[in-house]
């Protein structure tokens, strides 16, 4: 399922809730796309620090962590079904 967030200058980003299948098949370069350079330099370092095998570990990480961090920087949800979508999943209180 797709979240969007807002903040509070009306800048939009689309999160999927569950398995990264982008980071799966590219690894940190998903982070690097989604302007995430903290994150693109800790999983290029992980991957290459355990043969990639720290890879398949962020492919069912790294969507909650990149939601935890919108909202920690003052992204909200922009629609009802996306509030929804991150309480049922524990990203926010109801």
């Amino acid at each position: 399922m797709i979240v969007k967030l807002v903040n509070g200058s009306g800048e939009m980003r689309k999160a999927k809730i569950g398995f990264s299948w982008t980071v799966f098949f590219f690894g940190f370069l998903v982070p690097i796309c989604r302007g995430d350079a903290k994150w693109a330099v800790l999983m290029f370092a992980a991957s290459v620090l355990t043969l990639f095998l720290a890879q398949m570990v962020f492919c069912f990480t790294y969507n909650g962590t990149y939601i935890r961090e919108l909202l920690a920087n003052g992204f909200r949800p922009a629609d009802d079904y996306s509030r929804s979508a991150l309480i049922a999943k524990g990203y926010m209180a109801g």
